[in-house]
């Protein structure tokens, strides 16, 4: 669905939305945050994805981690698959980071598999192969640290955010 409530078109992008006996009917003493989930008796899962014509959905990222680069979204989970394509790299996690000319810059934190060595700008040209001019990483940050992770080994993005972010506002709208 689209920010209005209204179904989008096939092959479009919009939020995810669920309904069914199997979903949830609110959050355990948080009415507030049940109440921003739900609209019309649909649960919206905080993703963004759409639907192709054979009728199969599709996620793209989640809403929280989309970019909005100079007017265009960017989903994190698209450029992430691309660095993952790369034979040097181990794990990556990609994020924007506030810039206040273009809203969000994508950046990406890279942990490189053992031995292996990569340059950021040999990255960015592999990722100009395959991604839009507005997708391609303006920062990156490459280590072989591992990346910081939850307890159920999800990498923290907020976590990477709230690191480089350091001290700047996010430009909003």
């Amino acid at each position: 669905m689209d920010d209005s409530g209204k179904e989008v078109e096939v092959g479009r992008a919009g939020g995810m939305v669920v309904r069914g006996a199997n979903v949830m009917h609110g959050y355990w003493h948080n009415p507030k945050e049940t109440e921003l989930s739900f609209r019309n008796e649909l649960f919206r899962t905080g993703d963004i994805g759409y639907q192709d014509a054979e009728g199969y959905f599709y996620i793209l990222d989640s809403l929280k981690d989309m970019i909005v680069s100079g007017g265009e979204n960017v989903y994190s989970g698209e450029v992430e698959a691309v660095i993952y394509q790369h034979p040097a790299v181990l794990e990556v996690a990609v994020f924007g980071i506030p810039d206040p000319r273009w809203g969000d810059l994508v950046m990406a934190s890279v942990v490189l598999r053992p031995g292996k060595t990569l340059d950021t700008n040999d990255l960015i040209t592999f990722c100009r192969q395959y991604l839009a001019g507005y997708k391609i990483l303006k920062k990156i940050d490459i280590s072989t640290n591992e990346l910081p992770k939850s307890g159920s080994d999800k990498i923290l993005k907020k976590d990477l955010r709230d690191r480089f972010w350091a001290g700047r506002e996010r430009a909003v709208g």
